[in-house]
């Protein structure tokens, strides 16, 4: 029997919207922004009511917008812009589940002679707002904590964080690429002074991003060149790009609360399925979590071997961050809580989208047990210790 693909890596991208698809290709017929005959103007005018309504659901100024090519560069702008507007010495806090886009721009500051902490999470993926309060020094210019983590999909306390942050006299960023279609996005309400989003990531088109940076945050550019952005990020927009962020980004909002409602049950069907139906697996990540997120890992298995699996069976998943899954690397989220490496190495990440169905999940659960058991030796086979393993999890324990 044949069966349609199902698609459970939303994390990593999502589909490109037929309605934005269609904007995109309207937009491709303009000019370049920056030119002032009747066609550039006519450019403009579109980049200007993009901005306008992407300012509109964020609720902040259209000139505190800068347009980007991904999430990755409009996290690096936010880190090595800040930083490089103060003085080495100057010191940066971070969490060690960020993403890579953080955590590396952060290593360059530190060759810069910038001070940097990377604040622990605890077995749950959360950070402690009492431990981030404590790290703050006289010397902090900027704090940046991730809105929901792209791997285990846990959302930290970012308004209680950004007020500590405010509250010591901080800039507070967060990346917010994997929010933006299940979480509010209200500046106001989060209190941040920077935030990131990728449009890829809600529907939109690949190699769009933007960062809201508030005014008054110093900004030092990463790219130079004509000046565009306000200054702060040089280069001719990717004007259809843009246009179908904006249409994204709108559809995503409006649409937020009932894809939510109608994600979570088939994420707790396909969580409920997994620990009933297979022995040794553990949730990572069971705290405060997207509707669309569910990290399982399974005892004896080796993630990319399920990973490839399940894709001949027709089931798109990933064994973690889609931005370095090509080497499959041991996750660096599940080390920082503190997991020990056999839940490591063995972790799948499911993630839902606004398309997936009732009919998909059932057939992820009836694919599921006998691929593990396929994968698992023989030691790990006969189960036994599924129970132990979930009752571990419930305590609160890493196994």
């Amino acid at each position: 029997m044949n069966f349609e693909r199902i698609y459970l890596d939303n994390a990593a991208t999502t589909p490109l919207r037929a309605e934005v698809a269609g904007a995109v290709r309207e937009a491709e017929e303009n000019y370049n922004p920056s030119s002032l005959h009747a066609e550039g103007r006519r450019s403009r005018a579109a980049l200007d009511a993009a901005r306008e309504r992407v300012a509109s659901l964020l609720e902040v100024r259209r000139n505190e917008i800068v347009f980007t090519a991904s999430g990755t560069e409009s996290d690096n702008l936010a880190l090595l812009g800040v930083a490089r507007a103060a003085s080495p010495g100057a010191h940066v806090v971070t969490t060690a589940i960020e993403h890579h886009a953080v955590l590396s721009a952060l290593e360059q500051l530190k060759v810069e002679g910038f001070e940097t902490t990377v604040l622990p999470v605890g077995s749950d993926g959360l950070i402690d707002p009492g431990e981030f309060e404590a790290a703050l020094r006289p010397s902090t210019i900027l704090a940046s904590v991730m809105y929901a983590n792209n791997e285990i999909g846990t959302v930290q306390p970012i308004a209680e964080l950004a007020r500590i942050a405010r509250k010591r006299g901080v800039f507070f960023h967060t990346d917010a690429v994997q929010a933006a279609s299940w979480l509010p996005l209200g500046v106001p309400d989060l209190g941040v002074d920077l935030l990131t989003l990728s449009a890829h990531k809600f529907g939109g088109p690949r190699g769009t991003g933007l960062l809201y940076a508030a005014s008054g945050v110093p900004l030092v550019p990463t790219i130079y060149g004509g000046g565009q952005e306000f200054g702060r990020r040089s280069g001719t927009q990717n004007l259809p790009g843009v246009v179908g962020m904006a249409l994204a980004l709108e559809l995503a909002a409006s649409e937020r609360a009932r894809a939510s409602d109608r994600v979570a049950p088939l994420r707790d069907r396909l969580e409920a399925g997994i620990l009933e139906g297979i022995p040794d697996v553990r949730v990572n990540g069971a705290a405060p979590r997207l509707p669309n997120y569910l990290n399982v890992s399974f005892a004896g298995v080796d993630s990319a071997a399920l990973l490839i699996a399940l894709d001949l069976a027709g089931i798109a998943v990933s064994a973690g961050s889609a931005c370095t899954s090509g080497s499959l690397e041991a996750s660096h989220v599940l080390e920082a809580m503190g997991l020990r490496e056999r839940w490591q190495t063995s972790a799948i990440r499911f993630t839902l989208g606004r398309a997936t169905s009732a009919a998909a999940i059932g057939r992820v659960l009836e694919v599921l047990p006998s691929t593990v058991a396929g994968l698992r030796s023989p030691a790990t086979r006969c189960g036994g210790m599924g129970r132990v393993e979930n009752e571990r999890r419930a305590a609160g324990g890493l196994g």
